[in-house]
């Protein structure tokens, strides 16, 4: 039955969002412990307006030069030389214990980068502030935390970055040192790393995310040294010459080949320029598209001798966990994805976020902007393909888009509101969502798994249905024949619907009908907060800045 009166009863189980959807990022918790050493508000108190660069992590360099790195030592390794083989042997590894529930696998490998400035070992102590030491670490601490995601067919790659100023809710971890419980609580997320280390970060991460985060990479202010140093220097263009003596760093106009040191104040430099963060963001993803490309270079990978250096360097510069460390393959398809990067430029984007209404020198996720970027990730962004129709198994006479296919969204389950939530997902990624309703099962029990129905007399039914069974996750495979709502509701969408959401004449109308196995709508449609937020260097590769 493809058409039904409207009951016009209210939908018992379509509510507004529950209030505390996202409280984990925001709630008070326990009194937090003291703040990590060294922390610091922004320099001159003030930050950049929201969406337009500022409070992007000043050290993710070291993240990207640890993708450098795994690339070449990879290259190295299946050469099949010894001396190559020996150097994954010198890799620093540290193992990594979560006490939070995880997140599920879903055949992406999602990689943590993440740039210490530790001030704890040979070269890395006059670097910075003066940092009060901790008996683990020399008073360490993380500018960089990025996401490398790569899609569960390695075809795809997106980088994630967290500015470290992020007030979240930090969950219950263990303290690196004492090896005791530390209780949650609402802090910078930086401090997870300062008293949890990298375990820690991690949890934080995947509690805030829903994202499941397999492996990570560190690297700190020697390694990144060692690394430029083994590549023999980076070369970078500079519209008018600098003399800051807060960067050390002294260069004429022009063009310029930095050693380790030079370049470690060239992605440090701030008062350059109009002393942004956005310009000096720009330089570092500049420079950062200009090491990966030697660093995958047949210049660098044809040279026995250099290679070699640079293979060394690397090794000893980054920290693995053992997983990683010991997996040459997982290795590799971290360094072929970072070829993929050079080759296509190379994309950064921040999180979208507004100031913290507590301390405007911190920050707080925007929501639900940050969400859809999560529900992106987990859901890999694939381009929804019409599949073939299920009633005739021929492909689809015409190429269908979302904008075309109606929807009633009914839920299936005995949790309150869930119609209206996927009903606004399915509307930001320009579906028509035409109503709402509700569906109980004969035995009263949530609909275990999630279907797509449509009419069996639409000759195009299973053509319309694909479009919508595609964008689900898990993907439902459409069914011929519709189900009578036990109620149903009117609809208003939070974003402007093809012909204002009314139904169109001689459309069919597709049900999706929400079980206890939904998990997201896939996200093709990002915020513009997010794309405001996405620098590629590749469009400024041959720019003097």
């Amino acid at each position: 039955m493809s058409d039904y009166r409207s009951v016009s009863v209210q939908d018992r189980r379509v509510a507004p969002a529950e209030p505390g959807h996202r409280m984990s990022r925001r709630a008070a918790a326990s009194p937090p412990p003291p703040p990590p050493p060294g922390d610091e508000p922004p320099r001159g108190g003030r930050r950049a307006a929201p969406g337009k660069g500022g409070g992007v992590n000043k050290m993710r360099v070291l993240a990207w030069i640890s993708i450098g790195a795994t690339t070449v030592m990879v290259a190295g390794a299946l050469t099949g030389y010894t001396v190559y083989r020996d150097a994954f042997g010198n890799i620093h590894q540290k193992p990594v214990k979560i006490l939070t529930p995880r997140p599920p696998s879903t055949g992406a490998l999602n990689v943590l980068l993440v740039g210490s400035d530790t001030r704890a070992g040979e070269g890395n102590a006059k670097y910075g502030q003066k940092l009060a030491r901790t008996a683990d670490a020399g008073g360490k601490r993380t500018d960089t935390i990025i996401l490398l995601h790569l899609s569960p067919n390695r075809d795809k790659a997106q980088l994630i970055s967290f500015p470290r100023d992020s007030m979240v809710q930090i969950p219950t971890c263990q303290n690196e040192t004492t090896k005791q419980p530390m209780p949650g609580y609402r802090g910078q997320i930086n401090a997870a790393y300062s008293s949890g280390g990298i375990s820690c970060t991690m949890s934080t991460l995947e509690t805030l995310t829903g994202i499941r985060i397999d492996h990570f990479v560190e690297v700190d202010f020697s390694g990144f040294k060692n690394i430029v140093n083994a590549l023999g220097g980076i070369q970078i263009c500079l519209k008018s010459g600098v003399d800051d003596k807060f960067s050390k760093l002294k260069l004429p106009p022009g063009k310029s080949l930095l050693n380790g040191e030079q370049a470690l104040g060239y992605v440090r430099l701030r008062h350059y320029g109009d002393g942004s963060d956005i310009q000096r963001i720009k330089r570092q993803q500049i420079f950062l598209s200009k090491v990966v490309a030697k660093a995958t270079s047949g210049e660098l990978l044809t040279n026995p001798a250099k290679l070699t250096s640079f293979i060394k360097a690397a090794a000893q510069s980054v920290t693995m966990d053992p997983a990683l460390a010991a997996d040459t393959g997982k290795l590799l398809e971290i360094a072929q994805s970072a070829e993929k990067l050079t080759a296509n430029g190379v994309k950064f984007t921040t999180i979208p976020w507004v100031p913290d209404p507590e301390d405007k020198n911190r920050v707080v996720w925007k929501e639900p902007d940050s969400t859809e970027l999560f529900n992106a990730i987990k859901s890999d962004i694939e381009v929804a393909k019409p599949e073939p129709s299920t009633s005739t198994g021929t492909a689809p006479k015409v190429a269908l888009k979302p904008e075309q296919v109606q929807v009633q969204v009914l839920n299936g389950t005995t949790t309150s509101g869930r119609a209206r939530t996927v009903a606004d997902q399915l509307s930001k990624q320009g579906f028509k969502v035409v109503g709402l309703g509700n569906y109980q099962a004969p035995d009263g029990k949530s609909l275990a798994k999630t279907e797509v129905r449509y009419a069996k007399k639409a000759a195009d039914g299973g053509d319309y249905a694909g479009v919508l069974a595609g964008m689900v996750v898990p993907k439902p495979a459409p069914t011929a024949g519709k189900i009578r709502p036990t109620t149903t509701d009117v609809y208003t969408s939070p974003v402007a619907l093809p012909s204002g959401g009314a139904k169109a004449a001689g459309t069919p109308v597709i049900q999706l009908i929400v079980g206890e196995d939904f998990q997201t709508v896939k996200v093709e449609k990002l915020p513009d907060s997010v794309k405001n937020s996405t620098i590629v260097a590749a469009d400024q590769k041959n720019v003097c800045t």
